[in-house]
């Protein structure tokens, strides 16, 4: 196909990998309109995320502006023992920021007209070259490109690989948000200006300063961000997915959704196995979070004109640190791959065709490192 003076894109999800392509597919030249299930802004999803080169390019190629500095730096990475002793120090810097911050910066680049919340996309249907997205309101709107960037539950990838289906690792995450001065000065002076780690058997604790309220980068209106992996029968984990008001969730319990008995439950494991430390960002945590560690990858991206992208075509376990970044790269690719500036213009198809086969590989990388540092964390025989 010759290349379109105005191509349209339509992306299914509004959390950041589906920003993400917005924003760097708008700075290639596309007309984009996202679409997001949710009524609600997402903003208050989400802990912590470590800000790697993938998403600082995306953001710099798409114009989106962070604040300044973009997050909370640290210098050392320690490891402590169960009683709180340094056993394992180096020097590792790095930026880590708020997946609330990204998450505002690329929402406030984009405009209103073109974000519509509230709508449910279903299915779709080819007509000639275009794809017709489909809404449960009953909207539709034809496109050059559809793209799912839905995350893990993406809708566009059920009907496109119904038989590819996140598969549970064996093990969950737990996190917590705590504010900077809600931790007592100890613990706090261990943390701060580190990255901190606790490996114990059969689970594994980490902990970083991000930013708090209004994107605050200031000493003491920060937040610390807690991550506590646990190693869980299935049978274990589907009782835990029973939130605080009866309904057995699928993949993950917000902030608020945990059942009482199982946060005090949570709060007697760390006392049995976690460092002062880390036990005490347990216990100052008000509402912790949990999201079961999962495994996945789609064999494909692309599929004539719909495309997927991020956590809804492969799953890195956390342990990479570049969920965030891997769908930041993603998108940038796809960008520039399709950008309506190149001298000539751009041939679509053939375009995805060579981004497909270069972020499959860049995604099979990713989650092959992902089970293997998960695996030998959390002592997983496959």
């Amino acid at each position: 196909m010759s290349a379109l003076e105005h191509p349209r894109a339509v992306v299914i999800g509004g959390s950041l990998g589906g920003l993400f392509t917005a924003t760097t597919l708008r700075a290639a030249g596309w007309q984009v309109d996202l679409f997001e299930t949710s009524s609600n802004q997402l903003d208050s999803r989400g802990g912590g995320i470590v800000l790697q080169p993938d998403v600082l390019d995306a953001l710099h190629f798409a114009g989106v502006v962070l604040p300044d500095p973009p997050g909370v730096a640290s210098g050392e990475r320690i490891y402590l023992d169960r009683d709180d002793n340094r056993v394992e120090q180096l020097y590792m810097p790095q930026m880590q920021t708020s997946w609330s911050l990204l998450y505002r910066a690329m929402k406030d680049a984009l405009p209103a007209k073109s974000v519509h919340a509230g709508e449910t996309f279903i299915n779709f249907r080819m007509e000639g070259e275009q794809i017709v997205a489909q809404f449960e309101s009953g909207r539709s709107e034809r496109t050059d490109l559809l793209i799912g960037a839905d995350g893990i539950r993406s809708t566009l990838r059920r009907r496109l690989l119904p038989e590819v289906v996140p598969a549970y690792a064996g093990y969950v995450a737990w996190r917590g948000l705590v504010e900077e001065h809600d931790l007592p000065l100890r613990e706090a002076n261990t943390l701060r200006n580190r990255f901190t780690f606790q490996q114990g058997q059969e689970h594994s604790a980490l902990a970083y300063l991000i930013p708090g309220e209004h994107d605050s980068t200031a000493a003491g209106e920060r937040r610390w961000n807690w991550v506590w992996y646990r190693k869980y029968s299935r049978n274990r984990l589907n009782e835990l997915l029973v939130d605080r008001h009866g309904m057995a969730r699928a993949f993950s319990l917000p902030p608020g959704a945990t059942k009482t008995a199982d946060i005090a439950t949570l709060r007697s494991d760390a006392q049995a196995l976690l460092a002062p430390t880390f036990r005490a960002l347990v216990d100052a945590t008000e509402d912790p979070f949990m999201q079961p560690i999962v495994d996945l990858r789609s064999p494909r991206m692309v599929f004539g004109r719909a495309v997927l992208l991020g956590d809804a075509a492969s799953v890195p376990r956390p342990h990479t640190a570049g969920s965030t970044a891997k769908a930041a790269a993603n998108a940038h690719a796809l960008a520039l791959a399709l950008s309506s500036h190149q001298p000539g213009g751009v041939t679509i198809d053939s375009a995805l065709t060579r981004w497909e086969n270069q972020q499959l590989q860049r995604g099979r990388l990713m989650t092959d490192l992902g089970i293997s540092l998960g695996d030998r964390l959390m002592s997983i025989a496959r």
